[in-house]
């Protein structure tokens, strides 16, 4: 078994590897401090478990446990917790498993054995299971897409705007200077939710960062929006054209 070990702390990674050590049939692939770490180190060595700190800066494991379901072949996550609060109940619900640390031997070794037991399918619905999970998980730092590359993460203060056609919403974003653009399966409503107040909605079919607006402009098709590096960004909507330059107002 191939286990990726996620935690910010290094005296909590070299405690967990020592413990892996003592693990029949266990392997530690790989360490990482962060959850953005995780999904890079997860695309490059394809673990079978992670074991995961959960409260970590910029991106914590609940989110990077969200962005892993995206993989064709999802590992089990392991949280592993310094805080045994009311959050447990739903890691219990949710999760594969939960530790509290210092992480025991015998814990270990029973929720590394519970995780063999479950096959791909029952991984990806169990960390993705929920809404306990995504209530307790701060607001999310990036938006991942699945390329062939494996999982690609895009910072949230990146993306210019969100356009939803039929089933697919495209995410464009400014990186290293450039304009790019990828598919997610994120639905529109969805990210209208949970992104609240950083991004507002200008049309039925787009979601524009607040950010990086810098005002209206006019085409024969009607209002639309201007975007910080880009040369014309997407159409505004009679009906949201209120709102809009309300918002544009407060700015």
């Amino acid at each position: 078994m191939r286990v990726l070990i996620v935690d910010d702390e290094p005296l909590a990674r070299m405690r967990l590897a020592r413990l892996l050590e003592q693990q029949a049939g266990c392997e530690a692939v790989a360490e990482a401090e962060t959850g953005e770490g995780a999904i890079t180190a997860f695309n490059q060595h394809k673990p079978d478990v992670i074991l995961m700190d959960i409260r970590m800066p910029v991106m914590d494991g609940l989110e990077a446990a969200r962005h892993l379901t995206k993989s064709d072949e999802p590992p089990a996550v392991i949280f592993c917790t310094a805080y045994n609060d009311y959050a447990l109940d739903a890691f219990d619900a949710n999760a594969v498993d939960y530790l509290l640390k210092p992480v025991n031997r015998e814990k270990l070794s029973q929720a590394l054995l519970k995780a063999q037991k479950l096959n791909r399918v029952q991984l990806s619905a169990l960390v993705n299971s929920g809404g306990d999970i995504k209530e307790l998980a701060t607001e999310r730092s990036h938006i991942s897409a699945k390329s062939s590359r494996g999982i690609e993460l895009i910072a949230i203060d990146e993306v210019r705007y969100f356009l939803a056609d039929h089933k697919y919403v495209t995410v464009f974003y400014y990186q290293q200077g450039e304009l790019k653009e990828v598919l997610i399966d994120d639905p529109l409503k969805e990210l209208e939710q949970e992104l609240g107040q950083s991004f507002v909605r200008i049309h039925r079919n787009a979601l524009v960062a607040v950010a990086h607006i810098r005002g209206l402009g006019k085409t024969e098709q009607g209002a639309h929006i201007k975007i910080a590096d880009m040369e014309q960004g997407p159409q505004v909507s009679r009906r949201h054209l209120p709102a809009v330059r309300k918002l544009l107002q407060s700015l």
